[in-house]
């Protein structure tokens, strides 16, 4: 079953009681605009804030880190999130960000999430409704998680692969080719770029349309088989921090492949280790 949903289908489904339709933007560190000036510019209607900056470990310092499964479920039943509800996530740039809200949803055992293909900007083109202003009040559930730690890898992990050669298993980088690369600069200031040794690369934008919706599952096996993907060796899903990485980890299940753990600590926490090794275009 597809883990996205469409427009049109959402819009059929709006105002079910059992439907909770999440807004899971970010915006980046040298990015002018937020969040919540976005969703009260303009939003789905009924739709709440899923924000993972929030919705996180407060105990660290790299960004968005996920939380403890009892934090998790405190702030998600706070959103009116149980076990039983359907949840569809989307987010205000198109498919940046969505993915993490139904990835961190997964993590937790819930099944039942879905990421709007298009997001906002292709609900917005088609004319849908739009509700303006905060959120509307949600009644408190109860939550409880059943964590999946098959679904997330931690740096001991990488450097394990790293230090392995790779064999273990493939780490796909979703970051653009210059961050890649280290010719480019990162977003977050005082940040090298770079990558881990033997890691592949796949833009996150790669496995989008022109219109900013999903390539179908065909395309997507075929540029993942380019980045040495074979359905054999598993896979770990790493970015700037954590965000992008979850457009591969759904790209693979859209695909039909075995479903990808992501690296939560990505980018971030690998270049500011003075001990993990990096590699740029030059040394790769």
């Amino acid at each position: 079953m597809s883990q996205l949903v469409s427009t049109e289908w959402l819009a059929g489904e709006l105002g079910k009681p059992d439907l909770v339709v999440l807004d899971c933007t970010i915006f980046l560190p040298n990015e002018p605009g937020d969040k919540f000036t976005g969703f009260a510019a303009g939003h789905i209607p009924g739709a709440r804030i899923f924000d993972i900056d929030t919705i996180a470990d407060p105990d660290t310092d790299l960004p968005h880190m996920i939380p403890t499964p009892a934090r998790f479920a405190k702030l998600v039943g706070a959103l009116g999130i149980s076990n039983s509800s359907r949840v569809v996530f989307y987010d205000q740039h198109g498919l940046r960000s969505a993915a993490r809200g139904w990835w961190m949803m997964r993590l937790m055992g819930h099944e039942a999430a879905w990421v709007l293909d298009g997001g906002l900007p292709k609900w917005k083109r088609e004319g849908r409704p739009i509700e303006t202003g905060e959120a509307a009040p949600s009644s408190a559930a109860t939550f409880v998680p059943d964590f999946r730690a098959d679904r997330v890898r931690g740096i001991g992990d990488i450097k394990r692969i790293v230090r392995q050669g790779g064999g273990e298993a493939l780490i796909l980088d979703a970051r653009a080719k210059g961050r890649f690369d280290g010719t480019a600069p990162e977003p977050r200031a005082g940040l090298p770029s770079g990558h881990m040794p033997g890691a592949a690369n796949i833009p996150s934008p790669e496995l989008l349309a022109p219109d900013g919706t999903f390539l179908p599952p065909e395309a997507l096996r075929e540029r993942f088989t380019r980045a040495g993907v074979d359905g054999e060796r598993p896979v770990i899903l790493s970015c700037g921090s954590g965000v992008t990485a979850c457009i591969l980890a759904l790209g693979l299940v859209e695909a039909g492949l075995p479903e990808g753990a992501v690296y939560d600590g990505s980018w971030t926490e690998w270049a500011l280790r003075p001990e993990t090794p990096k590699s740029t275009k030059d040394a790769a």
